[in-house]
């Protein structure tokens, strides 16, 4: 069943969104607008998908703070939260590496939506640029979405975070609102995915200005609050 549930996904989301993404081009004629209504649609496909041919649900714990600009921090365990949470929130511009925005057509859609790109290598002028492109979302009422810890990992690991968190939090001056979650139990790296509920957990907010030791101890510990 498991087998069967994977293959009509694989064959139904991702055949699916094979059309979704060639003609996102057509969407950004007309503005990013029209382009974020656009994506929406595929956020939504994704999960109609997810919960009906794999068999996977959310559960949400806690305030996602959707009325105000916020600097999300998130647990980074499988492609779901990516998707998921773009479906949830409320227009968030998420921090992707510069990997993913390279890909063609899908990359320069991610652009358009809004997506902001960081170097890996995070030198200063990476950083630099990270910041103007949080500053223009901002501007236009978004919050900012980032996986702090770098990359995905497994369940039950604990990465210290990357520069990049700190210095978004440091210069935006924004409340950090942490994600736990723990969809790396039913959509692991390797193999096949599972039914099952994954528990995405709004923690407490961390106010702006706070001393980086400090905040980065508080958002580390409240994303890995599932682990």
């Amino acid at each position: 069943m498991i087998v069967a549930r994977n293959l009509a996904f694989m064959l139904i989301f991702y055949g699916g969104s094979v059309p979704f993404v060639l003609l996102s081009p057509v969407a950004a004629l007309f503005g990013q607008r029209a382009m974020l209504r656009y994506a929406r649609g595929w956020f939504g496909f994704h999960g109609w998908a997810t919960r009906v041919l794999l068999g996977i649900v959310t559960r949400v714990e806690g305030d996602p703070h959707l009325f105000e600009p916020v600097l999300y921090a998130v647990k980074h365990q499988s492609m779901y939260e990516t998707i998921e949470l773009s479906r949830l929130l409320k227009r968030p511009a998420i921090v992707m590496k510069q990997e993913l925005a390279a890909i063609p057509v899908w990359g320069w859609a991610a652009r358009r939506y809004g997506v902001i790109v960081v170097d890996r290598e995070a030198s200063a002028s990476a950083l630099r640029r990270m910041l103007r492109e949080a500053r223009v979302a901002l501007e236009a009422g978004r919050s900012i979405l980032i996986f702090p810890e770098g990359t995905r990992v497994r369940p039950g690991e604990q990465p210290p975070l990357k520069a990049g968190f700190a210095g978004l939090y440091q210069m935006l001056k924004l409340p950090v609102v942490p994600i736990a979650l723990d969809s790396g139990r039913v959509w692991p790296r390797k193999g096949w995915k599972r039914p099952g509920v994954v528990t995405i957990r709004f923690g407490e907010a961390v106010p702006p200005g706070s001393p980086r030791k400090q905040a980065e101890a508080v958002v580390h510990a409240a994303i890995n609050a599932l682990e």
